[in-house]
């Protein structure tokens, strides 16, 4: 005799609460011992959209018009890579500026004299990271910061990694650098940008003297609180001369919401 599954004999979800909290996969269930086909094909549809944001191409021009459009002096240097499959298996050339871009911004130092802030901007791991967000966050610590601190014109430079920002603010004699740059995209987004800061940044610098803002998106950290939480951080950086493991965060979430209510749908991404 065959049974029909009715409300009236199945059990609520009680992992259906959470989910509204997070983008993330609680408890998706199971087939006998195995994912549901509906789960496993949405995990292997996230993993190719992830696959597919690491190689998809950066495109400057875009990031150009948008830091016309908001206002902002840019200038263009490169790497010592030269192509997506260079960067991902030779990271150590992405930290390094060509000879090139280093007379280059050299040169101009000469010409903007010594400032406090350089911006870089480059697309790391999601170009459409960079693309999406990174000039929003420029302008939000322009605006929360620019009145006390002076700016460097911003830096675009492809296939970056982090310690890239210590190059170029050695060569510009910066009192900071900070780089905005995309995350390994994850299962759950594509578009998460890091912002890491160093005060002083020299080409000595190394990773214990960094501070950094993770997940900038709409899902994750909001773009308000990336820019908030990062001025409180480069603001008391200068007072005390340093950055990195000398210099805690102590802003929570409820402080961030607290200084700047956003809907809790803006939160996570719906």
């Amino acid at each position: 005799m065959l049974l029909s599954a009715t409300s009236a004999n199945l059990s609520p979800d009680p992992w259906a609460a959470l989910r509204h909290f997070t983008p993330a996969r609680l408890a998706m269930g199971r087939a006998g011992g195995s994912l549901r086909t509906v789960n496993l094909l949405d995990f292997r549809l996230a993993h190719a959209r992830a696959r597919d944001a690491v190689h998809a191409p950066f495109h400057p021009e875009v990031l150009h018009e948008q830091l016309d459009a908001a206002g902002f002096a840019h200038v263009d240097v490169r790497s010592l890579i030269s192509d997506k499959l260079d960067y991902l298996l030779h990271p150590e050339r992405g930290r390094i500026l060509t000879d090139e871009s280093t007379a280059f911004l050299r040169a101009r130092a000469l010409e903007w004299g010594v400032r406090d802030i350089v911006v870089v901007i480059s697309d790391g791991l999601s170009a459409v990271a960079a693309e999406e967000h990174a000039v929003a966050v420029a302008t939000g610590l322009r605006d929360e910061l620019g009145d006390t601190f002076s700016f460097y014109p911003v830096v675009v430079v492809p296939f970056g990694r982090v310690k890239i920002a210590d190059a170029i603010s050695d060569a510009l004699g910066a009192r900071m650098a900070i780089i905005l740059l995309g995350e390994r995209p994850g299962l759950g987004a594509k578009d998460s940008l890091s912002a890491y800061f160093t005060y002083g940044a020299r080409n000595s610098s190394v990773d214990s003297d960094r501070n950094c803002v993770s997940n900038i998106r709409p899902g994750g950290m909001p773009v308000p609180w990336a820019v908030r939480k990062l001025a409180v951080l480069m603001r008391e950086s200068f007072h005390r001369k340093l950055s990195g493991t000398g210099l805690k965060d102590r802003l929570t979430l409820e402080d961030l919401q607290r200084m700047i209510p956003l809907p809790q749908e803006r939160l996570h991404g719906t």
